[in-house]
Order: structure tokens, then C-alpha cells, then sequence
């Protein structure tokens, strides 16, 4: 007999009796005593030539990699043009930004190796360095237009332009990116602190000129990543190759301070919108254009967020002429890379600011002006080609409206922020196995704090009829499945998930219990808004509320679901007034809420919903900074930054 299904219940994460319990195994868990330690020399420099002393055998320079290894490869988006400037694994003859690796040094423990770091000897000649992407070369170029824009803005009664500057940011996972490699007949074991144990596998295979099948990859528990584990460190690249080189196990783990410098951050961007609206404020095309500071170096997935912000710019609102142009300048910085909501929230950011512009130079109520514009049948496809797969902005800024309620005060304001953002797509694998009375789940979405062992357990136990606590869960081991994406994109559950369920059913059909899913991807949306108040005196923003209403489409555990959505506030809190890591003492009333529009894409009709909190939440609290000053500021805002403006 059968059990009830927990499917769209608050079940409780099972991860958390073990990992509260001091019983998880992150990256510095795993024993390996005979284990060398490698630290990295990194450059003090923006940009410098170097000439480094005749390394010692224990020391690894670009002279030792040459012609053995090669940087990751890039792979741009459709139509983007890219310039061929990878990331080298370490520098040879000239640094570019501070923080990056010009040697690496082992020694039997990582004290030593640190002071062996400190022992290398390399003699920089300072270069001048750019730190404005307007001043940049051209490293990115994407631009692709439709409708008739140039008409549209002849023809439009009024024109309104916005710029806005976006500052970079430090992902800041609690756990910082660290590898483990060991070489034991003739097979290459990497344990990472990853987002992905396949594509980390398949940059290694390139990266190192080895086949696939004669590499491993382990991704242990994951203390966080916010993205910023997506791309393979050009530092867990060297640690293997020398592992293969010594014929020895080789640990890396980056410090605080390492992660801060040299991790890859988010955003970066300057931006222009331009709408044109006709009298009664529809919007009949839109421009952009985006200038994007990548950093020194392209890494595989430096272009991805750009090209995103682009695509993404029309948000919520039928717009039928738009015309977007990108550029992404090189400076002498650390790269940058997907950020939590990467290019989403940079999106939301630039279009709501705008339309709340456009509020202002019309003389009109701004829930108006986007009712008037909203895109309202499903499915949906912009201008520039994206196909939004079901959704209902209204009901969702409806809701938003109904549950942030009045604010009164001095200089109190209100911000409303709607959004959409892709995700999931590509695909996933899963296994499903009986093991006596119990089930194994194999599945190649990673975690890294989502509470994916709940969700795939629930999802599972509901397709085979069982008890949830009869299902273990087992992630992030290239030697369990063949192949496999990971967890990016907000898409583990729609394309996780359904890989599970697919794997449920052919085991249940008395196959082998195997599943591939695919799909295009999917459109979370959602309605944000913000109550701020601002101190006359010291300039100090207050964030009283924050309300979030989100359509990830049907949700499986809603209990998880408004953790992740919490997690994503949190975040944007940080980045947008704190200008630093939240406690909890700084954490607003927060109100979550959802409207379900089930995706027609995946048999669980589900969307991504982990960076919902992170893509809607800054331009609700632009816009109510905005409201409650009476001009527009870029974040971060800051009491001097405020006061300044109130001045």
C-alpha cells in the first residue's frame, strides 16, 4: 500500500539534523594526511610586468604548465563576439589584476606553504592600470534589435532616459572554493567545493589535455556558492595538475581574503534606458545599452551575465520595437562571472527604475503605468526572441500591493518592483534504484545549501508510493552517473526534479530506472516591494519591509522555497544598503508570498525560485529610496552617499 504524497507541503529539510549536528563533509573534512598543501603567490598589483626567481621543484610557475595545460576554453552566447583573452592558470610575464596567481608553492602543511608563499621572490614593474570600463578595450560585443525602434521614438509623446550604475560585488559563500586531488592508478580524483561535478569534470579534461573517463569528480557538501562556484578555479586546475606531476594528493583552500580577491564577483555594469511612451503611457520601444566591466581575463561563463541583462530588459511589459547593444570592457580587475540573479537582476534593476522615471515625467501613478504595459497572455515571446512560458504579473503585483499596505513617516518611502527571470533549460540525469525496501537517488544537481536531499526524496517517494525516509539521495559523484549539468540558473527543481520523477516512472514501467530530461528554459516572475525610511540627520536608510511575492509555478516544498527566497533578500539587502555582510540584527520584517502559474514545460510544472529574493528586491528598494528622497541613486546607499543627496 501506498503512503500519502508530501508534495507541496512544508517538509522540514532531513539535511539539517546532520549538518547542525557538526556531522557534514565539506571540502576540509575529507582526511588525507599525506596530502601536500598549495598556496599561491598573487600579485599585489593591478597590472605589472614580473620577472619571478628559477622556481624550486616544490614551486609551480606558467613555465611549468606550458604546453601541458591549457586556460578554459570560452564559450560565448548565440551571436555574442568575444575576444580570445581566457584566464591564464598562472601568469606568465605580466599580472592584471590584484589577486592573481603567479606561482604556486607546496610544502606539508598549509603553514608552510603560506610561508613559503611568502619566501617567493618576484620583482613587478608597475604598468597604469584601468579601472573604468569606459576607458577599456572591447573584449564583448552583442547588440540585436526588433520592430521598428527609430519609428517608435519619432512617433513617441514622450521620451524617458535613465542611467544607472551597478557596482561589482563579492559573493562571499561561507565556505571558500577549495579543491582535493589525487592520482592513483592512473586516475585523476578532484573532490571541489562546486556547483557542478560534470562540467567541473569536462573543464579539467580540457584544461588539462586528459579524457574524461580517466577523471573523477566529488563535490562533497557545499557551504554555499551564490554562483561564484560555477566556473572551475584556474586554481583547482593547478592543484590537479600537480597531484599528476608529484604523484601525491595536493589540497588547496582559499582564505577569506584570497575569496575576496580573487573569486570571481557579480555585476559591474553601467547602463542607459531609454522608452518611448505614447500619451497614455504604453511603451512603444525600448533601447539599452549596456557596458559591462568583465574584468581582465574571460572566463567561460564572463560573457553569460551580460548577454542576459540584454535579453532580459523588457522584463514584465509587452514591448514590441527593441533595440539593445552590449559591451564588455577589459579592466584590471578580477573577472566577473554569474552573481546570484546574474544579469536578472540587473535587468529588473534598469527597466523598473526606468518605468518608475517614466511615472515621474508623465504626472502618473506608477501601478498604472505598468498595468498598462504588462505582458498578460501566455505563452509569451519578446521581442528579442525569449518565450515567457506561462505566468500572471498582475495578480502577482496585486498581492505585492495588498501586503506591503501603507507607510507614513517623514521620509518614508515606497518601492514596487516587478521581474522576470529565465530558468532551468539544458537538462538533467537521474537513477532510480530499489535497494530492498528502500530507494536510491541518484541525480546530477549538486547542493550547496538548497535542500535538495528533501525535495528529491519527497519527489521520488510521491512517484513510487513510499515513505520519504525510505529514499537516500546521492549527489555531486561523476563516478555515480555518466553525465550530468549541476545546479545553476535556479533550475535543480524544474530539471532535477523532473529528471527524478522521469527516473521514477521508467524503474516503475520496469525499466532501469534511468532518465534524461530536457527543456527549453522556464520564466519565474514575481511582484517586490520595499518600505524604507530615511534619518534627515546621518543619511541612514531603514529598511522597515519587504515584501515578496514570486511565481516559481507549482512549488513542491514551500517551506524551502521561502528559505531560498529569504536567503536571496538577505543578499540584496547586503548589497544594495548594508554595503556589507547582514546579521540578523539588520534583517526587516520580511512577508512572502506566491502566485502559482505551473510551467507546461516539466511534468512538475515548477520554475526556479532559489534567486528570486537576490533579482527583485534591489530595484524595490531603488525605487522606494527614490520615493522617499525624491531622486534616484544608485546603490550602494550608503549614509554618506544619502546625505549627500539629501543636500
Amino acid at each position: 500500500m501506498g503512503v500519502a504524497s508530501t508534495l507541496g507541503q512544508p517538509v522540514r529539510r532531513r539535511e539539517d539534523a546532520r549538518l547542525l549536528a557538526g556531522r557534514g563533509r565539506f571540502l576540509d573534512d575529507l582526511p588525507m594526511p599525506d596530502a601536500l598543501h598549495m598556496a599561491f603567490v598573487r600579485s599585489p598589483h593591478p597590472f605589472a610586468r614580473f620577472q619571478p626567481k628559477r622556481p624550486g621543484r616544490l614551486t609551480f610557475t606558467a613555465e611549468s604548465l606550458a604546453g601541458r595545460a591549457s586556460p578554459a576554453q570560452i564559450v560565448p552566447p548565440p551571436g555574442l563576439d568575444a575576444a580570445p583573452v581566457p584566464h591564464p592558470l598562472l601568469a606568465a610575464g605580466e599580472v592584471r589584476y590584484v589577486g592573481q596567481p603567479v606561482a604556486a608553492v607546496l610544502a606539508e602543511s598549509r603553514a608552510l606553504a603560506e610561508d613559503a608563499v611568502d619566501a617567493v621572490e618576484v620583482a613587478y614593474e608597475p604598468l597604469p592600470a584601468v579601472d573604468d570600463p569606459r576607458a577599456g578595450e572591447t573584449l564583448v560585443r552583442w547588440e540585436k534589435s526588433a520592430g521598428d525602434v527609430a519609428g517608435a521614438f519619432a512617433r513617441a509623446a514622450h521620451v524617458v532616459r535613465t542611467e544607472h550604475v551597478l557596482p561589482r560585488l563579492v559573493a562571499a559563500p561561507p565556505e571558500p572554493r577549495g579543491a582535493l586531488a589525487t592520482v592513483e592508478g592512473g586516475q585523476l580524483t578532484v573532490w571541489l567545493s562546486s556547483e557542478s561535478a560534470h562540467r567541473a569534470r569536462a573543464q579539467l579534461a580540457q584544461i588539462l589535455r586528459r579524457a574524461e573517463d580517466s577523471i573523477r569528480v566529488v563535490v562533497p557538501d557545499v557551504g554555499g556558492g551564490f554562483s561564484s562556484k560555477g566556473t572551475l578555479p584556474v586554481e583547482a586546475a593547478v592543484a590537479a595538475f600537480a597531484a599528476v606531476e608529484l604523484g601525491r594528493p595536493v589540497r588547496w583552500t582559499e582564505d577569506r581574503r584570497e575569496n575576496a580577491l580573487s573569486a570571481p564577483q557579480g555585476r559591474g555594469v553601467r547602463a542607459a534606458v531609454e522608452l518611448a511612451l505614447d500619451a497614455d503611457g504604453r511603451i512603444l520601444a525600448l533601447r539599452g545599452r549596456v557596458l559591462a566591466d568583465l574584468g581582465a581575463y574571460l572566463l567561460p561563463s564572463t560573457a553569460i551575465p551580460p548577454h542576459t541583462v540584454a535579453m532580459s530588459l523588457t522584463g514584465a511589459y509587452a514591448v514590441d520595437a527593441v533595440e539593445v547593444i552590449v559591451t564588455g570592457a577589459r579592466t584590471h580587475r578580477v573577472p566577473t562571472a554569474p552573481f546570484r540573479g546574474a544579469g536578472r537582476a540587473e535587468a529588473s534593476f534598469l527597466i523598473e527604475t526606468a518605468v518608475d522615471a517614466a511615472a515621474r515625467q508623465l504626472r502618473m501613478d506608477r501601478i498604472e503605468l505598468r498595468r498598462r504595459n504588462l505582458v498578460r497572455t501566455f505563452p509569451h515571446t519578446t521581442a528579442l526572441g525569449w518565450t515567457y512560458d506561462s505566468g500572471d504579473y498582475e495578480a502577482c503585483l496585486d498581492r505585492a500591493l495588498a501586503l506591503v499596505g501603507a507607510a507614513d513617516g517623514e521620509l518614508v518611502g515606497v518601492g514596487v518592483a516587478l521581474w522576470v527571470a529565465r530558468s532551468g533549460g539544458l537538462y538533467e540525469t537521474a537513477s532510480v534504484q530499489r535497494a530492498g525496501d528502500d530507494v536510491v537517488v541518484t541525480v546530477g544537481s549538486t547542493p550547496s545549501g538548497q535542500g535538495h536531499e528533501t525535495v528529491f526524496a519527497q519527489l521520488a517517494a510521491a512517484t513510487l508510493g513510499v515513505d520519504p525516509e525510505r529514499v537516500t539521495v546521492r549527489t555531486g559523484d561523476t563516478a555515480w552517473l555518466a553525465d550530468g549539468v549541476g545546479s545553476f540558473t535556479a533550475r535543480s527543481t524544474a530539471m532535477g526534479g523532473s529528471a527524478v520523477v522521469a527516473a521514477a516512472q521508467d524503474l516503475l514501467a520496469g525499466g532501469d530506472g534511468h532518465a534524461r530530461f530536457a527543456s527549453d528554459q522556464t520564466f519565474t516572475s514575481g511582484a517586490y516591494a520595499a518600505v524604507v525610511e530615511v534619518v534627515r540627520a546621518t543619511g541612514e536608510v531603514r529598511v522597515r519591509k519587504l515584501v515578496a511575492v514570486d511565481d516559481a509555478g507549482r512549488i513542491v516544498n514551500p517551506l524551502l522555497a521561502r528559505g531560498q527566497v529569504v536567503g536571496g533578500l538577505v543578499q540584496a539587502l547586503g548589497a544594495t544598503v548594508l554595503d556589507a555582510l547582514p546579521t540578523a540584527a539588520e534583517v526587516p520584517e520580511l512577508v512572502t508570498a506566491s502566485v502559482e502559474s505551473p510551467s507546461p514545460l516539466n511534468p512538475l510544472g515548477a520554475k526556479g525560485i532559489s534567486e528570486s529574493g537576490a533579482i527583485g528586491a534591489p530595484a524595490a528598494i531603488a525605487n522606494a529610496v527614490a520615493d522617499a528622497i525624491g531622486r534616484h541613486l544608485d546603490p550602494p546607499y550608503t549614509p554618506a552617499a544619502v546625505w549627500q543627496a539629501l543636500r
